[in-house]
């Protein structure tokens, strides 16, 4: 009944084209800053996606670390406990320290070296990285490196071709700096490079990786001693749940993280740009508010007729009301539902034809990624709805209360 009462008004012919003028112009403000919102949240949708694909190439869906310090040990009964539960996939046993890296006269850097077991290529997506050589850590006599690809660069190798071996400089565990004989604190022997891996410029200029039995060697440490246990679970198992699980198991001296929880700081920085630059963006309806309330205002004083007409007819203030507010409803859905539809087709042919390039050769895509999800829709349309009842207030409250005056 009310919107039948709006879309007449809305379709009729006004006595002033200025209100229709203003009318239409907030309907193209509303498709502007909606179609702006699903567009920008698809792109960080887009980018999140990408960039938790990329992480989780690296990091496993549990990590088990030591609460303080660099290491803990983990007796074999402890590690029997975890293995024993049912949402255990496998497990990989780790430990990582500073290292100083050297190729000769040609390059050096500064890495983090990562000791993995065997079982390191089942937990993680690194073996699939591999944009040379292999995925080879060597054995403890004869230990092998998996680089990142900036760290290669930096030393100035090909790692699939290196003959000679690097050096790789360790801090001894324990032992304080001798500033006359600084040999003493250090650990050093060399390694072969074995293969580059390609994720994300986080890991390519920082980690290399090499087999744990050497790294413990390196490091001093015992043989239940390790830096930390890297986890997958089974498919369709919560690690939130299985975190618990661990946690009971191991006691408070653990810490047990997800991968969520591992790139905690990374999650919350993207989630807060997310909803500022939504808070942007809405400034944008807020904008178009004004032009319906200026639209809304005028269309009352042109139905001025029409209201004293409809309450001596019997019409209450709150039924007069109601037909204004859903005539802002009305231009409020008209240009979101446009908007969205317009912001679904920008970002199909985004997808099919990749209009908008990434510049520069460093992403690992040439476009900007989009991702539609539901409730980003449901989050646009209550934010015009809420917009086109706040903007609809005024001019319906100013109908509602207008006098009966009818003149013969």
């Amino acid at each position: 009944m009310f919107l039948t009462f709006a879309w007449r008004y809305f379709k009729a012919k006004k006595t002033t084209n200025a209100i229709n003028i203003i009318a239409w112009v907030s309907i193209l403000a509303i498709v502007v800053g909606a179609a702006s919102l699903i567009l920008v949240l698809s792109v960080f949708n887009g980018f999140e996606e990408l960039v938790k694909s990329l992480y989780s190439s690296f990091y496993t869906d549990l990590k088990i670390s030591p609460v303080a310090g660099k290491t803990f040990t983990l007796s074999a009964g402890q590690l029997k406990q975890i293995a024993g539960l049912p949402e255990i996939s496998r497990y990989s046993l780790v430990a990582e320290d500073q290292a100083w890296l050297q190729n000769g006269d040609l390059g050096s850097s500064m890495v983090f070296l990562k000791g993995v077991d065997s079982n390191y290529r089942y937990v993680t997506g690194v073996p699939q990285k591999i944009v040379k050589g292999k995925f080879y850590t060597g054995t403890e006599d004869q230990p092998a490196a998996v680089l990142g690809a900036e760290i290669e660069n930096a030393l100035g190798i090909e790692a699939d071709r290196s003959i000679l071996p690097l050096t790789v400089y360790l801090f001894k565990r324990g032992n304080e700096f001798a500033a006359a004989d600084p040999m003493k604190s250090i650990s050093a022997d060399n390694i072969a490079a074995s293969g580059t891996f390609k994720i994300q410029q986080d890991f390519d200029n920082k980690y290399v990786i090499t087999n744990l039995a050497f790294m413990k060697r390196m490091l001093g440490l015992q043989a239940d001693e390790f830096g930390g246990v890297e986890i997958s679970v089974t498919e369709g198992s919560l690690p939130d749940q299985v975190k618990l699980r661990i946690q009971r198991v191991l006691g408070d001296k653990y810490l047990v993280q997800t991968r969520y929880e591992q790139n905690q700081s990374l999650y919350s920085v993207m989630r807060v740009e997310r909803w500022v630059i939504y808070a942007v963006l809405t400034l944008i309806l807020a904008v178009a508010a004004f032009n319906m309330v200026g639209a809304l205002t005028m269309l009352v004083l042109e139905k001025q007729k029409d209201i004293q007409v409809l309450k001596a007819m019997g019409a209450r203030n709150t039924y007069i009301q109601k037909i204004f507010l859903s005539e802002g409803i009305l231009l409020a859905g008209l240009g979101g539902g446009t908007g969205i539809v317009l912001a679904v087709i920008i970002c199909w042919l985004q997808v099919k034809y990749k209009l908008v390039p990434l510049q520069g050769d460093s992403f690992l895509i040439d476009y900007y990624p989009v991702k539609l999800v539901a409730g980003d829709f449901l989050l646009v349309f209550g934010t015009i709805l809420v917009v086109a009842l706040l903007a609809s207030w005024f001019p319906s409250r100013k109908a509602a209360s207008q006098a009966i005056e009818l003149r013969t």
